[in-house]
């Protein structure tokens, strides 16, 4: 009979560095979403910010003590969907059970298929609903950069001045994207950082606007700080009126640039159900590493 693998729950973020440093980094593309949020979580306690009682992170070892999975519960949107990343089967149905054990509330869960499937079906056997798909997105790594055709404009980065319009747009982009793809408004929660956090984005170059010929912002393209030597791009928005001309392409091909001279590998998510972004990532040279969806657990 198969060992099944151990649950190690820790709340604090440097522990759970402590316990899976090693994992994370071995792959740090698919593993990124985790290794960026812990960290800068791990940061922000350093400095004395005290973090939500109820957030947890999750080692998962096997019969050896091999770390074979991870997990946090981190996301401060409702209804705080708990993000899995890849973990053998046994483990995600697992960790429903142990949920439901301790009387922990899950009606959402994130991360990679298909151990994110597994483990909300048992959710959902345990404590009734029927899993929906929310959103299904797939995680991609940029090989070698192709650009697009040139537009009008330059790429600049963001400054402290810019906060008021990095958040009008960080707040507007998922919004949009559910519209882009065909889902109601407001469908996918999502965190909209708070102005501290934007400004710290800003102040680590982290955010950028492509300006049109007049030099006036048109496009935002954002990165997560470089983890295991990898950076995650996003959001990528741009305004509905502003669509259509270049702006994206030419922006994320610029950034792309920027961060791999810095030596960092580049990554993306896209949502599969808007074909205008994957199509343009795709000719960008992106291609797909996993894919990984966001399931809810309806009445």
């Amino acid at each position: 009979m198969t060992a099944v693998p151990t649950l190690h729950f820790c709340t604090d973020p440097g522990e759970f560095l402590a316990a899976a440093e090693a994992y994370l980094a071995a792959d740090p593309v698919v593993n990124t979403v985790v290794a960026t949020v812990t960290r800068r979580m791990a940061a922000r306690r350093a400095e004395g910010v005290a973090l939500p009682e109820d957030d947890w992170w999750l080692v998962v070892r096997d019969a050896s003590g091999a770390v074979v999975g991870a997990a946090m519960r981190t996301a401060p949107f409702p209804p705080r969907p708990p993000f899995l990343l890849p973990m053998p089967p046994e483990a995600a149905v697992a960790l429903a059970r142990e949920w439901h054990r301790r009387g922990e509330r899950v009606r959402a869960v994130n991360g990679a298929l298909p151990a994110v499937r597994a483990c909300a079906d048992e959710v959902a056997r345990l404590d009734g609903g029927r899993v929906e798909v929310a959103q299904h997105t797939r995680l991609h790594l940029l090989g070698h950069l192709t650009p697009p055709a040139p537009v009008p404009g330059a790429l600049r980065a963001a400054t402290a001045g810019d906060v008021g319009l990095v958040a009008a747009w960080f707040g507007a982009f998922m919004a949009d994207a559910d519209e882009q793809a065909g889902r109601p408004r407001g469908t996918s929660a999502h965190e909209t950082p708070d102005r501290a956090e934007l400004l710290r984005r800003i102040r680590d170059g982290r955010v950028w606007f492509w300006t049109d010929g007049s030099g006036a912002p048109v496009h935002l393209t954002a990165a997560n700080p470089t983890s295991f030597g990898v950076a995650r791009v996003g959001p990528v928005y741009t305004p509905p009126g502003q669509r259509g001309r270049g702006w994206a392409g030419n922006a994320v091909a610029e950034v792309c640039r920027l961060l791999t001279a810095e030596g960092a590998r580049v990554c993306l998510f896209t949502d599969q159900a808007n074909p205008v972004s994957n199509r343009l990532y795709a000719r960008l040279g992106f291609r797909p590493v996993v894919d990984m969806a966001n399931l809810t657990l309806g009445d």
